[in-house]
């Protein structure tokens, strides 16, 4: 195995790891959000969603540059949102699921687009000042 498949395949075990807390943090915001001031209760759970969505991709497409993901995060999560302009039955039936609330939402507001751009961003910021980043992905 050469030493970059296994750079490869190290960035792709603390992308998933890191996957997973967001996934348990926002969990836990839902399940916690009355111990939480209510400013970060109402707005950590979109925020955490899109850092979800960005470090999901950055496991899936490790090798890929942080300003590529990053746009592909943002991309992907104002979509889901404009999503929610689009009340109709079979797509409320899904939103009604619990799997499709959390992927989907119910209504489009402004505040979840700030959140997301808050999420993907510092997450870019994160991952782009960490060790596992070489300096050549920043851009």
């Amino acid at each position: 195995m050469d030493l970059k498949h296994h750079d490869v395949k190290y960035k792709r075990w603390i992308y998933l790891t890191v996957t997973f807390v967001i996934i348990l943090a926002g969990l836990a915001s839902r399940k916690y959000g009355n111990a939480l001031p209510k400013f970060i209760a109402e707005y950590i759970g979109d925020t955490l969603w899109a850092a979800m969505v960005y470090w999901g991709l950055r496991f899936l497409f490790p090798s890929a540059s942080i300003l590529k993901v990053t746009a592909i995060s943002l991309l992907f999560s104002y979509c889901i949102e404009i999503s929610q302009l689009y009340q109709v039955d079979w797509a409320n039936a899904i939103r009604n699921t619990t799997l499709g609330a959390l992927v989907f939402g119910h209504g489009f507001l402004w505040s979840d687009m700030i959140c997301y751009t808050v999420g993907v961003m510092l997450s870019a910021t994160v991952d782009s000042c960490a060790s596992f980043s070489s300096s050549d992905e920043a851009v």
